[in-house]
């Protein structure tokens, strides 16, 4: 959808489907229009289950929307996630060989197609090639080599691919609902176009964002991506572990979850609500038992995203620490929970740079949302990738779709 400046997106989530319109002003500055929100069904972790229920979801979603902004949603932007993603870093070299020995776009071009050279396996597609940095006649630590004079120029990128039957399952229910896919985003990239700031990306963080369904990780370093993970645990786990502890129905357990849900370490000291008795809907529960149930599980998931670093010492590597968004990141308290556990800074991320109907996007659950339309915005309607300042953070993506899957 990118008639007269606008775009969509589509986040098709675990627990919602949120659509969102926007227009892009003349400055590049995105704007809201028109949101619309529905319960998710038919996706489990990521990956769609049932695909009637699914298609149902998001086509009320983007109904939704277009009331709401008074536009027609032609295609969109959509988020891709589940353990079917998959990464690595690869490295590539091509020679320079006009006389007068500069780099150009076209040199970009050919050592980044030299890079997506690998050997993917016939059950999976190529999603992202993004170059983490260049190296010209050796020289390392490159963000635009385009104008510099050398013989050989090298890149390292971090390489996405994807499971081609979950891509098919997601496409296939957009398409169905008479939307085009303009482009298919990693949904970590997405929420760190969101809440990240350059300064962040460029010191060292870890973005997890933790959804219903699954835990995405990216890790930047050096203002480029460094790793990006996928993990099958998140706020589904959390409600479940809540529903089986307590002997409660999983609506009930996560209406406390959301309600009542404190996992600050400073909690275990305070007693004086050890005997408080919390109801709803005619179940009765401890607070105590409830928020140590939430708060074990919020440990070990805060674990299992620093485990994603292959070097242990990752208060070097990460020193600005972890951003933490996604809906689960509302529990009150994870800020503290999380400094206490990793000892490493920790914040919450709420999703920036968007006007207009601002009011609902102020809540780390619509990271994701967001972020898809600020990648709509930078890097969307351009078939070829161009180089531009190595101060804009995440470095100079290169991420249009091999195929869409048809």
């Amino acid at each position: 959808m990118r008639k007269r400046g606008t775009i969509a997106a589509i986040d098709v989530g675990t627990t919602k489907v949120c659509t969102t319109v926007a227009r892009i002003d003349d400055g590049g500055g995105v704007r809201v229009l028109g949101v619309g929100v529905t319960p998710s069904s038919g996706l489990h972790k990521g990956l769609v289950v049932n695909i009637n229920e699914a298609k149902e979801s998001i086509h009320e979603s983007v109904r939704k929307a277009e009331q709401a902004s008074g536009c027609k949603v032609e295609s969109a932007y959509v988020g891709v996630t589940g353990r079917h993603i998959n990464s690595q870093n690869n490295q590539a070299v091509v020679a320079i060989s006009r006389n007068d020995k500069l780099v150009r776009p076209d040199d970009l071009k050919r050592v980044l197609s030299s890079a997506r050279s690998i050997k993917v396996p016939s059950d999976r597609k190529l999603l992202h090639v993004i170059p983490r940095g260049y190296a010209v006649d050796g020289q390392p630590g490159i963000g635009n080599p385009v104008g510099m004079h050398g013989f050989r120029l090298d890149v390292e990128a971090h390489i996405i691919t994807a499971g081609v039957s979950s891509v098919q399952n997601l496409v296939k229910c957009v398409r169905s609902i008479g939307v085009d896919t303009e482009d298919l985003i990693l949904e970590p990239l997405a929420s760190a176009e969101a809440v990240l700031t350059d300064d962040e990306k460029q010191l060292g963080v870890i973005l997890a964002d933790i959804g219903g369904g699954t835990t995405d990780v990216a890790i930047f370093r050096g203002g480029s991506i460094w790793h990006t993970a996928i993990l099958p645990v998140a706020g589904y786990q959390i409600t479940r572990d809540v529903a089986i502890g307590l002997g409660l129905p999983f609506d009930v357990a996560e209406e406390m979850k959301k309600k009542y849900g404190n996992v600050s370490p400073a909690y275990e000291t305070k007693r004086t609500r050890d005997n408080d008795t919390l109801t709803t809907n005619g179940h009765g529960v401890s607070h105590q038992d409830l928020c140590d149930i939430i708060r074990a599980r919020i440990e070990e998931i805060l674990r299992l995203i620093v485990l994603e670093m292959p070097n242990s010492d990752y208060e070097t590597l990460v020193p600005d620490g972890i951003v933490l968004t996604g809906g689960s990141s509302n529990l009150a308290g994870i800020e503290a929970l999380g400094r206490n556990t990793l000892q490493l800074p920790v914040r919450v991320g709420i999703p920036r740079n968007i006007y207009g109907i601002t009011d609902v996007f102020q809540d780390p659950a619509y990271a994701t949302s967001v972020g898809l339309l600020l990648w709509g915005a930078k890097y969307g309607g351009t078939q070829t990738w161009q180089p531009r300042g190595i101060g804009s953070g995440l470095l100079h993506l290169i991420s249009r779709i091999v195929d869409l899957f048809h």
